[in-house]
């Protein structure tokens, strides 16, 4: 029996901001799972999330029918499937910036995106540009498997703050790195194993800024399914301040067959 992967999730506005620019891609049949957050001046950021979170998958989907273009540089000691993913990121970035630069109300946006989907070996393909997160949780533990690509994040690996600076830190939002900021981007990719009943966890900064990594876990490891885990995240990011717009998606990992957990966990 092959590892599957199912996958639910929520977005809304918060409290403070006037639209959301968030997105979110679930496709359980192809096992893919994106979360993209745009940036920009008026409603450019949430162009740039959508049409992140639509290339990608456009781009995924046809690379695993057909043999087409590949963005990019593989990386031969990665699957097939974790190439096609960091290829479709690189994509979107070109269609991002290219659209940017050829109107003047997009001027500026980008997007941060993380994004995962299963290797036929069932490994958990990862790739991401941004501060976008990915967790997985597993027998009572949570990890974080990306890395900030911000000012903040860059500063406590220097050594020139500590972590509980960076949480409070002015220049917090600060990104490093997102889709659309110039013509070709790098995107981080890597393969983690995985076993039956770990968790996934992608999501944007306005959850993990409002709300602790200890009390995420809780959260989804308390909850009756993953869909009332989300709704109860984004409750709580949004009672702690909901200073920006907040994605929770979540994912579990089940051998195939086995859906008995499935049911009840996406009833």
């Amino acid at each position: 029996m092959g590892m599957r992967l199912r996958g639910t999730g929520l977005t809304d506005v918060g409290v403070t901001r006037g639209h959301n620019e968030d997105s979110f891609h679930v496709n359980n049949k192809d096992c893919l799972y994106v979360v993209a957050d745009g940036v920009g001046g008026q409603n450019a950021g949430e162009v740039a999330s959508r049409m992140a979170v639509e290339v990608i998958s456009s781009h995924f989907i046809k690379s695993l029918e057909d043999e087409i273009l590949f963005v990019g540089n593989p990386a031969k000691e990665l699957s097939e499937e974790t190439n096609l993913l960091a290829s479709a990121i690189r994509l979107a970035n070109k269609v991002v910036h290219e659209s940017s630069r050829g109107n003047p109300a997009l001027k500026g946006m980008g997007s941060t995106v993380v994004a995962v989907t299963l290797t036929d070996s069932g490994r958990l393909a990862l790739a991401h540009a941004g501060d976008s997160r990915a967790y997985l949780i597993r027998k009572g533990e949570m990890f974080q498997l990306t890395n900030d690509h911000s000012l903040v994040a860059e500063q406590v690996l220097q050594g020139l703050i500590t972590e509980d600076e960076a949480r409070n830190s002015k220049v917090k939002n600060v990104i490093t790195r997102a889709l659309g900021a110039m013509p070709d981007i790098e995107v981080d990719i890597d393969e983690q194993p995985l076993e039956d009943g770990d968790i996934i966890l992608l999501c944007s900064d306005g959850l993990t800024n409002m709300v602790d990594d200890d009390t995420i876990r809780t959260i989804i490891e308390g909850s009756e399914n993953m869909d009332d885990a989300c709704s109860k995240l984004i409750k709580l990011a949004n009672k702690n301040g909901g200073k920006d717009n907040i994605t929770a998606l979540l994912v579990v990992a089940d051998k195939t067959g086995l859906f008995q957990k499935l049911r009840k966990m996406f009833k």
